[in-house]
């Protein structure tokens, strides 16, 4: 190596060669989280977003009494989805924030279409299949638990 006017020698040493290595990987590891899909990210919005509207109509229907069901299409072409049975006071929302989202429930039938939220403490076990574009989430509940994202399929 070179020597400096002082007598030491010029290069990089190995600590300042890693503290450069560990910048360049926290700022890749940073850039890849903040370019996510933007459908995957809405998707995730829109599941969070329906667990939550979905245990506030089973806290109504626990609370009231009433039986209450989640249905996929409302019955105004301009609904997404509707809740069945809930007092005319509470009114949540029946539309998706964004693009509409297909939802597919399992174990649906013509005789029930919809999800069954109460009024019993314990529901049965119910899993919905949300999807968007080619991104798919699946919510679900056991029936004793909140509704939660399950697993991606």
């Amino acid at each position: 190596m070179p020597r400096g006017r002082s007598g030491r020698h010029l290069g990089f040493t190995l600590i300042e060669l890693l503290v450069v290595v560990a910048l360049i990987a926290i700022t890749s590891a940073t850039i890849s989280l903040a370019l996510r899909d933007p459908t995957e990210v809405q998707l995730q919005r829109e599941a969070q977003r329906l667990a939550a509207l979905l245990e506030t109509a089973r806290a109504e229907s626990r609370a009231s009494g009433l039986a209450v069901h989640w249905i996929p299409k409302g019955l105004k072409s301009e609904d997404d989805f509707r809740f069945e049975g809930l007092p005319p006071s509470l009114r949540l929302p029946t539309r998706w924030l964004g693009d509409p989202v297909a939802v597919q429930i399992e174990n649906a039938s013509a005789a029930n279409p919809g999800l069954v939220l109460g009024p019993e403490p314990i529901i049965p076990a119910q899993r919905l299949v949300l999807q968007l574009g080619s991104q798919r989430l699946v919510l679900g509940t056991d029936g004793l638990g909140a509704f939660d994202v399950v697993t991606a399929p």
